[in-house]
Formats: structure tokens, C-alpha cells, sequence
């Protein structure tokens, strides 16, 4: 692990979930790519996840050589399969769950 990975892992440590989402949202995220268009999906007592990176060094350590992909969290969100969600960093200090609902426009209050 690199310096940088070790200030930005205590960075994001710090920081709120809403800040973390905020940074996250237009961040790129690597995942291993399958032979066919998709995402590896694993079966976990809590459902279905797709193990996602924040850099492609995680990705290595998690699945060493590899076939890749990358693409940005809103993307991501867009394109797994109902039900399935991103767990990003699994390896990392603090790794967090992605759903798509963390990252839609709260809804506008009537009134205002």
C-alpha cells in the first residue's frame, strides 16, 4: 500500500457518509469484468453484491491479473442488475455499501 493509498484511506475515514456518497458520485470505480458484458454478482447472507474499487491497485490485491472495467458510481448504480448491490474497498479500511437509493435527488417537498 502506497502513501497515497494511506491518506486517502484516513481521509475517507473522516468524512460522513453524505460526504463519502458526494465524493463517491463522480469517482471512478473499478470491477472485474466477466467474459460477457456484466458484473460479477456474489451471493453473501446479505444479498447479492458486486466487490467495486476506487482504485485498480484495490482491484488487484482483491483479484490479482484480471479482465477490468471501470466506470463512474452513478453508472454503476445504473447498470447492476435489481437488487444487487456495490460493496466498494471490501479490503479497505472502511468499506460501505452502494445502493442506488444513496445516490437519487431526495424528492421535492410540496410548498417550497
Amino acid at each position: 500500500m502506497s502513501l497515497r493509498d494511506l491518506v486517502r484511506d484516513e481521509a475517507m475515514a473522516q468524512m460522513t457518509p453524505a460526504e463519502r456518497l458526494a465524493q463517491l458520485s463522480a469517482a471512478r470505480l473499478y470491477f472485474q469484468r466477466p467474459e460477457s458484458p456484466g458484473v460479477f454478482v456474489s451471493e453473501t447472507v446479505d444479498g447479492p453484491i458486486v466487490p467495486v474499487f476506487t482504485s485498480w491497485e484495490g482491484l488487484a490485491l482483491f483479484a490479482g491479473v484480471c479482465e477490468w472495467a471501470s466506470t463512474t458510481a452513478e453508472d454503476l448504480v445504473d447498470l447492476l442488475p435489481e437488487g444487487v448491490r456495490a460493496l466498494v474497498d471490501p479490503l479497505g479500511s472502511n468499506p460501505f455499501l452502494l445502493e442506488a437509493s444513496m445516490l437519487e435527488e431526495p424528492a421535492e417537498v410540496e410548498g417550497e
